[in-house]
């Protein structure tokens, strides 16, 4: 029973922020047209239309982006064995935001942009294993991998930066900003297809988080290859993390802020931590874009300055009350 509390509140809670991410937005609608929308699809009118091809699509991307850098949080702070690691420790988003700012001064858009951020994305997390198997696979390679290759992505992106237009500049600082309302070129319907099987897959692997987060020598003890076991991981969460960052942009502090607040609620079994992070990181996303859209309506703010400010909040306090945990 202890285990399905975190649910009996998640599970609400999600479906609260779908409600509000649907009556609420950058278009103030009202609440007796958006219920007309629902109920009669395929009606004509412009409130109907915004409703079904904006908001509703909106909606079902930020759960899905939100669920995803959740879950992928949570996969990577138990294989690096630290609470406060992100999906964009490995230098993921360094290698998606350098493929999108080429992509941009390029010329592309659409589905070829989002083809150069995955590369990057590939790119980057095939160096850190490449670079990890080479030397000895352990925590501390992996992270000055991760972090020495977004050094390197981040200086190449400035150079290319250095020499674009002004207008491809102000494109590429957008995306890098993160928004969910900027890119039509995954429909969500596509997403969900590609998102949910591998968060599927992910939580497959919950009891193989356990072991791993007890350590290398004791999980080969137990009778597995620990160095095996980090590399599917790392490989299925970070290709989930691409595509989200292909889709959205950076977004940032989803999979820091979510694990760690989730953790100290339910515990570290990931079989119970890791959906429920999923569900917690699709109630915050979605809350967090909706606050971007109607903040200074009709104006939008880039749902990354949202969690941005949240999560430098929530680190502040985090810092002021407790020892960080050591990183090495």
């Amino acid at each position: 029973m202890n285990r399905l509390i975190p649910f009996i509140v998640l599970i609400p809670l999600l479906v609260f922020a779908l409600i509000v991410g649907l009556f609420m937005g950058g278009a103030a609608i009202p609440a007796s047209e958006v219920i007309d929308a629902l109920v009669r699809y395929g009606s004509a009118g412009i409130g109907h239309t915004l409703i079904w091809e904006v908001r509703i699509p909106r909606v079902v991307s930020s759960a899905l982006v939100g669920a995803s850098l959740a879950g992928c949080g949570v996969v990577f702070q138990a294989v690096l064995r630290n609470p406060l690691a992100e999906p964009y420790t490995l230098g993921v988003s360094a290698g998606g935001a350098l493929g999108a700012t080429t992509a941009i001064v390029l010329g592309l858009t659409g589905l070829p942009m989002v083809a150069w951020c995955f590369a990057g994305c590939l790119l980057s997390i095939g160096l850190v294993i490449a670079i990890s198997t080479v030397r000895e696979f352990s925590t501390t390679t992996i992270i000055l991998s991760g972090v020495v290759l977004s050094f390197l992505f981040s200086a190449v992106m400035m150079f290319i930066l250095s020499m674009a237009s002004s207008r491809d500049v102000h494109a590429s600082i957008l995306w890098l900003m993160g928004s969910l309302g900027s890119t039509r070129a995954v429909s969500a319907p596509v997403l969900a297809l590609v998102v949910l099987p591998l968060a599927l897959v992910l939580m497959c692997f919950s009891r193989d988080l356990n072991l791993i987060s007890l350590g290398d020598e004791k999980t080969h003890l137990l009778g597995f290859n620990p160095g095996t076991l980090k590399t599917v991981l790392l490989v299925l969460a970070s290709l989930l993390t691409g595509i989200c960052v292909a889709v959205s942009g950076i977004i940032g502090f989803v999979g820091l802020i979510i694990p760690h607040a989730v953790r100290k609620a339910c515990g570290a079994d990931h079989q119970v931590l890791l959906p429920a992070s999923m569900l917690a990181g699709s109630s915050f996303l979605l809350l967090s874009d909706t606050l971007a859209q109607i903040i200074i309506r009709p104006f939008e703010l880039p749902v990354g300055v949202i969690t941005g400010i949240i999560g430098g909040v929530f680190f502040l306090a985090y810092l002021l009350k407790a020892r960080p945990p050591e990183v090495f």
